[in-house]
């Protein structure tokens, strides 16, 4: 175990509310984040997320509830005594300082003797591979070196969480996959606490242990990355989680003895028994749609346009209710725009939502 593993700290929000003004960012959160753990906060722009790290940060006070940083409540706490270091998104570096005086800047600040200051940044330099650029400054180097100082200045300070707000978003494409990677690397070797917010799906699928997903200041689900895939708590979740999105379509459920019916404009659906029948949407993922040209198939469709991408293939479709599905198939499925298709879909892996909440049901072989 690294000393920074053994330093980590969990972090509780207990009932917490942010307010501005009239306008709710934050709504009756609970949140408990295990010591070590990696947690993404996930949601669109506007939907509190950044708050939430804010608050934890002792950047924004909570309009009410309860903030806990290891055992000890911190609302009361300012925030360069909470042990915590934050990594924006525009890094925030000093221009005029290289980059050895950036990333010990913080230290300095609370003056930690200079050898020990020397010691921490080579260390940390030494982890990202800053060495090279010690004597660089900002304005010498690439998108991708800058956010590795910002990383290495949150580093050498050693704290018990880490707090990171949007940090890959200004970058391109493929350094955001080698950042990526790199504070994925960096969590495995120091095992501490690390919150990180992004609006990026795919950042929160492969960084994530677990994930809490926010819509309008509201928790909506928080669970790990594959069971908030397979098992997403309401309409929401399912359709924001995906790419391509999930599949849906609005109909009816009805039991029939010891299965269920889902039927809605040119589809009729058995699929396993729910302890529920009326109006519900029916969502499916576009790997669990089959193509073929066999006629005996669940529905079927003509084909809109195809999307080869190596190694896949999505097809597009007019779907049922003549809603645009989409089929992610073998790159060697042969078919052209305009021809039709035999659709079938996996039983076994469809969803179902109802209520005004539209949440998840539960297929009556989950609940026993």
């Amino acid at each position: 175990m690294s000393d920074q593993a053994a330093k980590a700290q969990g972090v509780e929000l207990r009932q917490v509310e942010k307010w501005f003004g009239d306008v709710p960012a934050v709504r009756t959160l609970d949140l408990q984040i295990r010591a070590g753990e990696f947690v993404v906060l996930l949601g669109p722009s506007g939907c509190g997320k950044t708050t939430v790290l804010r608050i934890i940060a002792g950047l924004e006070e909570p309009s009410s509830g309860e903030v806990k940083i290891g055992n000890l409540v911190v609302n009361d706490v300012e925030p360069a005594d909470r042990d915590v270091a934050m990594v924006f998104q525009n890094y925030a570096l000093y221009p005029h300082m290289t980059v050895q005086q950036n990333l010990g800047f913080g230290l300095r600040m609370r003056q930690t003797p200079k050898t020990e200051i020397d010691g921490k940044v080579s260390r940390a330099a030494g982890v990202l591979g800053l060495e090279p650029l010690l004597e660089r400054k900002p304005g010498q180097l690439s998108g991708g070196q800058r956010q590795r100082v910002a990383l290495g200045r949150a580093l050498v300070r050693e704290p018990s969480v880490f707090l990171f707000d949007e940090p890959l978003s200004n970058l391109d494409a493929r350094l955001r996959l080698e950042m990526r990677s790199e504070i994925a690397l960096l969590h495995q070797r120091l095992g501490t606490t690390m919150v990180f917010v992004t609006h990026d799906q795919v950042e929160a699928m492969t960084l994530g242990e677990r994930i809490a997903i926010l819509k309008d200041g509201r928790l909506q689900q928080y669970a790990a990355p594959l069971d908030i895939y397979r098992k997403p708590a309401n309409l929401f979740v399912a359709t924001f989680i995906g790419s391509p999105p999930i599949n849906t379509i609005d109909g009816e459920l009805s039991a029939e003895g010891d299965h269920s019916t889902f039927t809605s404009a040119g589809l009729a659906l058995e699929i396993d028994q729910y302890r529920y029948s009326g109006p519900a949407t029916l969502a499916v993922r576009p790997e669990t749609l089959s193509l073929s040209s066999n006629a005996d198939a669940s529905f079927t469709c003509h084909v809109r346009r195809l999307e080869p991408l190596g190694n896949e293939l999505l097809v597009h479709l007019n779907g049922p209710g003549a809603k645009s599905w989409i089929a992610r198939v073998d790159p060697d499925f042969s078919a052209k725009a305009g021809e039709s298709v035999s659709v079938s879909i996996d039983r076994s892996r469809v969803d179902l939502f109802a209520g005004e909440e539209q949440k998840r049901l539960t297929a009556a072989a989950e609940e026993d």
